[in-house]
């Protein structure tokens, strides 16, 4: 882990906190169960998605952003999240 992947690290639960980010997943390995996996899985929850979308676009973000671009290889997502009572077949009235 290089200085600017450190740094990005110390600097970015400063940046989630006014946007009330917070890391739910951060790098533990999965147990495959099916397929392949690799890498590492990031997830980091908030209010709803617009407190997401603000925070990826806050200047905090942006300013230490570059520093995890540079050094690591990823898809960053936005996905919304489903209500307790959700159910499978809820998608097919989609």
């Amino acid at each position: 882990m290089g200085p600017d992947i450190v740094r990005y690290l110390e600097g970015i639960d400063a940046t989630l906190a006014p946007y009330q980010g917070r890391f739910i997943i951060h790098g533990d390995q999965p147990e495959v169960l099916e397929g392949t996996w690799f890498g590492d899985l990031i997830m980091i929850e908030f209010p709803d998605g617009g407190s997401a979308r603000a925070w990826y676009a806050s200047e905090a973000y942006r300013a230490i952003q570059p520093l995890r671009a540079r050094n690591s290889v990823g898809l960053i997502l936005f996905i919304g999240r489903v209500s307790a009572a959700h159910q499978a077949t809820d998608i097919l009235q989609r």
